[in-house]
């Protein structure tokens, strides 16, 4: 696949090798839209003169119409690339970017592209994301399904905006402008629609100076059909659904760290208060072996989801100071001895049980709660373990690809 890109490329791109940078390059993907696609053009051209700013339209063109002879035939650039996803037509575009900021958006003249400036202006007073909200601006009646419009987006921005900390209105919003340099670090990865989430969140995560400006947001010209019609009725909920898929893979130790200590501590309390036998807390209720097993299973749980929302944190590695001081913290070293400690004292803990066990002919009468706890620190020795394991594979890895 990938020698058949760079043959594309190399033939219809109509990108000289030696072109200047310009200040700003607006990337549109193009799926079979010529009946929007000149005059998309123009609007965009329109709105960098207006801008008062250099720049260049390149369009990112999987047709099988002919919208890319009527883009170039208007002055646009086009790349040519094969049908692989929204997010896979950006991603093959970032060797072409020359502009020192870059505009995103769709070519269906849905957003209104004659209207560069604030975009601009934003990014030029240091900002360094800059996303268009539709609920801010003007959204032309008609233009979104009232589900959208009044459930799926304020849902769905609500929930980024309580995992992220962020103050997005419109997450949506398929006009969004930044630096070149912003859109390296966010290392865009997805294929299809959830890049726009990938694309918030990771502006977040990297700690980005995020603004948002007012857009104008038109209903479709008549005789098109959006992309979600075309794909039939599912279209939207699928578009949601691997749109939160990215918002949760993204920040997995939100759901679970929080949680995770809640659960481990409320577990060792339990699981320590009743190693030495039953409490009563008057003379009918008490506190025995089953609160014990409940304190050992809270405690595995929140250990787990403690560790699980580290190595999330360092897998991604939106924050590398951070990770170092992650790594000063769990080093090798100290990762062993501190398993190799725990499975120790648990074995010996048990030991008495084994014995027992063995002398009753490979049965158990009782269980002590020493025993339990002597069960508890093994597995928990064992975690810390494979966690060190994973840990410093993970960052080896980060520190040789910045060395």
């Amino acid at each position: 696949m990938s020698t058949t890109l760079a043959t594309e490329r190399s033939r219809d791109s109509q990108e000289p090798r030696n072109q200047e940078p310009v200040t700003l390059s607006i990337v549109i993907p193009c799926l079979n839209e010529e009946i929007c696609i000149g005059e998309f053009v123009e609007w965009c051209h329109q709105g960098l003169k207006d801008a008062g700013i250099s720049g260049e339209i390149l369009i990112v063109d999987s047709s099988t119409d002919r919208s890319p002879e009527i883009a170039a035939a208007h002055g646009a650039r086009v790349l040519r690339v094969p049908k692989r996803g929204l997010g896979r037509a950006y991603i093959d575009a970032i060797p072409h970017i020359r502009g020192k900021y870059v505009i995103m958006g769709d070519c269906d003249l849905t957003y209104d592209f004659r209207e560069l400036k604030p975009f601009v202006e934003k990014l030029d007073c240091g900002d360094d994301y800059v996303m268009g909200s539709r609920f801010a601006g003007y959204i032309e009646p008609g233009s979104m399904p009232g589900l959208h419009r009044y459930f799926g987006t304020p849902l769905t921005t609500w929930i980024l905006n309580r995992i992220y900390g962020t103050r997005y209105s419109d997450i949506h919003c398929g006009m969004r402008a930044m630096t070149r340099d912003a859109l390296k670090r966010i290392n865009l990865e997805s294929q299809s629609w959830e890049y726009a989430s990938e694309m918030v969140l990771k502006a977040a995560r990297l700690k980005l100076k995020i603004a948002e400006v007012p857009v104008r947001f038109y209903k479709d010209r008549e005789g098109r059909l959006s992309h979600h019609k075309r794909s039939g009725w599912l279209s939207p909920w699928i578009a949601g659904w691997i749109n939160l898929k990215a918002m949760f893979l993204y920040a997995p130790d939100f759901f679970v760290m929080t949680p995770g200590w809640i659960m481990l501590l409320i577990g060792l309390l339990l699981s320590m208060a009743l190693c030495r036998g039953p409490i009563w807390l008057n003379s009918r209720i008490g506190l025995d072996m089953h609160s014990m097993l409940l304190g050992i299973t809270l405690t595995t749980l929140g250990y787990s989801a403690i560790q699980l929302g580290t190595l999330a944190r360092v897998f991604y590695n939106f924050n590398p100071g951070k990770r170092k001081r992650l790594a000063k913290r769990f080093t090798y070293n100290r990762g062993m001895v501190i398993a190799l400690g725990l499975i120790l004292i648990g074995t010996i803990l048990d030991s008495i049980l084994l014995a027992q066990w063995y002398q009753n002919g490979l049965r158990l009468q009782q269980i002590s709660h020493q025993a339990l706890l002597g069960l508890l620190l093994i597995i928990l020795g064992f975690q810390t373990f494979v966690f060190t394991l994973l840990f410093q594979m993970i960052h080896l890895r980060h520190e040789r690809a910045e060395a």
